[in-house]
């Protein structure tokens, strides 16, 4: 007889530690309390207007209220195959791109082609929180590898090397990364690609903060810059973060055309076709300019050194400078272990990033991720997609409050 109610494999995963976090801050707001959100990635720009009148004019075309191809509308694959090249400097077929419900699917529908039970992936550390659950979900083993501040949190080949199994069969590679705003160099991209390919492993590289890097800083895609990888590479990517479309849930996998069809096979069953008013807009907007993000990246980087100097100036609070994406990823190790008067007059003494994530949100309402959530404890990231003066009180409330550490 079953034993749970629930199956193993679900009830093995976590609820999104980023979803959770943005949607208590969000509660508490719409209850009236003043709290600042650095919780979710979210531009809090609205998307741009002429993405908006191509999804308002689809919605009224008789034509796009019907089932369309569970892998895409073809104008949109061949705009993302397009674009792809544009930005990655990687030529691919249309047929070689499934558009999918948000990144998310992408992330999934990978995964689960990819591998089977046992199949370890490597998974630089820290991670975006939802890469290891969509591992566990396929049968996969995730298999951590960490590098801290002291490597600008950049992982070496001698790290992979070190990590490497014969059950190995993925690397996964992000720059510029969630959760930390680390990117790589194009040497160090090459380097690790051809490290990959010498190992005859994939790749699933995650794309989606490719236009937000900052100082000077190139992007560079490890399927272009080592071709050598051949058809073992898998890029994730979707509209959300470039163009302001998190609640739109458009993504894309592109990759070898036997996993593109196997994985379109799966989302048949699973989704069927993204919403086609949604697929017009992310047309639009893949088919139109970047003027749009270039004006939110200058605000990104505005916020960018302003909450890297406000973190900084806390002592034992340590915050790089994040190169790329809109995180801050502050080291807090330095707090841990110490004492905070609380408003009902005592002092709590947080031991974990965890316990100083909730504190920080009891006691200023200043809604933050805990490092748990990408990998080891000991480090908060904060999101700086939010308005210039909510960045600012958010980051003066902290200030005051971590400031009274003993």
């Amino acid at each position: 007889m079953p034993s749970s109610r629930i199956s193993r494999r679900i009830s093995s995963i976590a609820e999104s530690a980023t979803l959770a976090v943005d949607a208590k801050a969000k509660a508490l707001k719409a209850a009236g309390r003043p709290v600042i959100g650095f919780g979710a990635g979210e531009p809090d720009f609205p998307t741009p207007g002429y993405i908006v009148d191509a999804a308002i004019e689809a919605a009224r075309n008789p034509a796009y209220h019907r089932y369309s191809p569970a892998g895409g509308l073809p104008q949109l694959k061949q705009a993302i195959a397009e674009k792809t090249l544009r930005d990655s400097g990687y030529q691919v077929d249309a047929s070689q791109v499934l558009v999918t419900n948000g990144g998310k699917q992408a992330v999934y529908n990978t995964f689960a082609t990819l591998l089977d039970p046992g199949d370890e992936v490597i998974v630089p550390t820290p991670f975006w929180t939802t890469y290891p659950e969509a591992i566990r979900l396929a049968g996969g083993v995730p298999v951590e590898v960490f590098a801290g501040p002291e490597q600008g949190y950049l992982v070496t080949v001698e790290h992979l090397e070190a990590a490497l199994t014969e059950n190995t069969k993925v690397l996964l590679f992000v720059s510029p990364s969630n959760p930390t705003g680390a990117v790589y160099s194009p040497e160090q991209v090459a380097e690790i690609g051809a490290w990959a390919a010498s190992k005859g492993l994939w790749v699933v590289t995650d794309e989606i903060y490719e236009h937000l890097t900052y100082d000077g800083v190139p992007f560079t895609s490890i399927a272009a810059a080592a071709p050598e990888l051949g058809d073992k590479v898998v890029i994730l990517n979707g509209v959300a973060k470039t163009y302001a479309m998190t609640g739109w849930r458009v993504g894309w996998m592109i990759g070898p055309a036997d996993v593109i069809k196997a994985a379109t096979n799966l989302q048949s069953h699973a989704t069927s076709n993204v919403s086609n008013i949604m697929q017009i807009a992310a047309l639009a907007a893949v088919s139109g300019p970047l003027t749009a993000v270039d004006e939110m990246k200058v605000a990104f980087d505005r916020r960018r050194q302003a909450i890297t100097a406000g973190l900084n100036a806390i002592e034992g609070v340590e915050c790089p400078t994040p190169k790329g994406a809109f995180y801050a990823y502050a080291d807090v190790r330095g707090l841990l272990g110490k004492s905070f008067p609380t408003a009902a007059g005592g002092t709590v003494t947080p031991q974990t990033s965890a316990e100083l994530a909730a504190l920080i949100l009891d006691e200023v309402e200043v809604a933050v991720v805990p490092g748990e959530a990408f990998g080891p404890s000991g480090y908060l990231r904060l999101s700086y997609a939010l308005g210039d003066d909510d960045l600012a009180e958010g980051v003066r409330r902290l200030q005051e409050f971590l400031g009274k550490a003993a």
